[in-house]
Formats: C-alpha cells, structure tokens, sequence
C-alpha cells in the first residue's frame, strides 16, 4: 500500500511540475511565397525574342526569389482580359501582362481587382493606384544598330522591318535611322512591315522585299515574326545580315545575325517581382535605357572578327556613342516627328 501511495504522489509531483512548465513556443511560420503571373500576347513563351525574354525574367523570380510563378500564352486578342483576370482571381498578385497590345485589357482588371497590383511592361499608363509600369529607351539601343549597320552595308542601302505601325515601334525604327545617319546622311533606309508580331512568314516576306530591293541588312522589331527575318538572311547567304531584337538572337543563324538590339525585358519582369516581394512596388511609370543596362548591343560572337576585319575601328565608335548617350551628350529621337530635327553629333 505504501508502495502504491509512494507512486502515485511521485506522478502528482510529476504532473503539477509539467503543469508549471511552458510549452515550447511554436517557430514563426514562413509567409507564403509571393505569387506572380503572366500573360503574354499572341506570339507565344517561344518567341525567341520579346516574350520568351519576359518568362525567363519570371522563371528567375521562381528560382532566386521562392516565387510561386504562372504563365499564360495567348491565343487569340479576345483572350487578354480572360487570362488576366483568371490570373487575379486565383490569388496572383502582382499579375503582369507583357506588350502593349495588352494595355486596355490590363486596365480594366486592373479597375475590377483594385487590391491586386498590375504591371504593364511596354504598356500605356493608365494612371490606376494599382498599376505599375515598365518602359524602355528602346530608341537607344536601335541607334547603336543603325550605326552599326551604316558601318557595315557594302550596299549604302539598309532595311527595317517593323511588326505594327504603333508609336512604340516607331522607336526603334526612329532610332535605327538616327544612327544610320550619324554615320553617313547618304545611306538609304527602306522600311516594310509584317502586320504581325507572331507570323514569321510575313516577316520574311517583307524581309525578303527588302533584301532583293537592293538592302544588305535587315533590323526587326517584329516579336515573332523576326525569325522569318533571320531566315531570309540566312537563305540570302553572305554578304547580307539580319539584326535581331530583344533577345540575342545571334545563335538562330550563326554569322547572318550581324547583331542583336537586347532589351532586357528579363530584367523588368525580374525587378517587378522583387519589388512585390519587398513590398516596394508602386504605381507609375519606370523607363530603363542604356544607362540602366536594359538595352544593349549583343556580344556578336559569330560576328565580332568579320567587323573588325572590315575595320577595326566600327566596335571602338559604336562604343564611344553608347558612352555619349549613357553622359546624355546624345539624345536619340524616340519618334520619326523628332528625327526631322535630330543633328548628328560632329565628333565621336
């Protein structure tokens, strides 16, 4: 009997001692992962330029940032605000619609998601408290090209092939021309259109017009349809290049691709998140250029020992206008109206 009393008080003892003790605190629990969407426009994630650019800036969001990541392509114009506000209404936030063709359907999710923010890369401003917006001094980069390309053409006669007629292409062309000009005022420019930014065929039928037109170099700001760009000069053969755009498209055809105009789309998808993330992501407007790395020239690996053996001067000028325009001692025109009035800089 003493035994079992002897017992019992040693688990009352016991009991009444764990009741006194605290249970460990229960660890903090991670927040959740910042979720981030995407939509792109018509000419797909495997555009080999302005789109597939953009999910490589989101996949890097996933892989360096924990991110939980969404992609949607777009079949048709009529998809845009579907997809968008299928993305808001699953809990994405921010939801990021890529190129301008998606401004207005952006800005109505956005008016109908108002706790959700938006990011409009390429876009209009809407002016929304939830909208953010990335643009790009894509005229700079354009510039370098046409010096490039002046520099180079055996023809004095150099081409452009734009996706839409819309003031954002416009840049491209504006700058390309100012640079051309900047080099020499004589060379022709020709100008053709393939009325899409995800059909590569008409991109390279109207790069072909061009190339048989008497033009030697092609520059594309066609998205998608750019590759059919790069194949005419592939098939025109040596002598005449292709210029790529937004991605480096050097590679798609090794040594008819005399450069590419990268625009780091990557980059502004990138930073969009991470400001989400950080909860530093505000409304309005960010422009990035050549001061800011988001437009450059390519490395031109399969092209850098042809132009210095045609002159070994082209890469040291073309360097030293990327410096004039980086000090703001150069300002390219950013529309045809404003390269009317745009004056070549005497030395560089």
């Amino acid at each position: 009997m003493k035994r079992l009393l002897s017992i019992f008080f040693c688990l009352v003892f016991l009991g009444v001692a764990g009741g006194c003790s605290r249970p460990p605190a229960p660890s903090p629990s991670a927040p959740p992962p910042v979720k981030v969407g995407m939509v792109v426009d018509t000419g797909g994630l495997n555009d080999y330029s302005f789109n597939q650019s953009a999910h490589q800036g989101l996949v890097r969001a996933m892989e360096s940032l924990g991110c939980e990541i969404k992609a949607i392509e777009s079949r048709t114009d009529a998809d845009y605000g579907k997809n968008l506000h299928l993305l808001a209404a699953s809990g994405y936030d921010p939801v990021i619609a890529v190129g301008v063709l998606l401004s207005q359907p952006l800005a109505s999710t956005a008016r109908a998601f108002p706790n959700v923010r938006f990011v409009s890369i390429d876009g209009e401003d809407p002016a929304l408290p939830n909208v953010s917006v990335y643009r790009f001094r894509e005229e700079e980069g354009s510039f370098l090209a046409g010096a490039l390309a002046a520099m180079v053409t055996h023809r004095k006669k150099v081409g452009f092939v734009g996706g839409l007629k819309i003031p954002l292409i416009e840049k491209f062309e504006a700058g390309f021309r100012a640079g051309v000009r900047t080099i020499n005022p004589s060379i022709q420019v020709k100008t053709a259109y393939s009325h899409s930014f995800s059909d590569s065929e008409k991109g390279k039928e109207a790069a072909l017009k061009l190339f048989k037109g008497g033009v030697d170099i092609v520059f594309h700001a066609a998205g998608g349809s750019g590759s059919g760009v790069i194949d005419a000069a592939h098939d025109m053969g040596p002598g005449f290049y292709a210029i790529g755009v937004d991605s480096d498209q050097d590679s798609m055809a090794p040594g008819r691709v005399l450069t590419s105009m990268i625009k780091r789309v990557d980059q502004a998808v990138f930073d969009a998140a991470k400001r989400a993330k950080d909860a530093t992501l505000t409304p309005g407007v960010v422009t990035l250029g050549l001061a800011e790395e988001a437009v450059a020239l390519s490395p031109m690996r399969y092209t850098k020992d042809i132009i210095n053996t045609l002159n070994s001067t082209i890469l040291p000028r073309i360097s030293r206008l990327s410096s004039m325009i980086r000090a703001k001692k150069l300002m390219v025109p950013d529309s045809l109206l404003k390269l009317k009035n745009y004056k070549a800089p005497k030395k560089f």
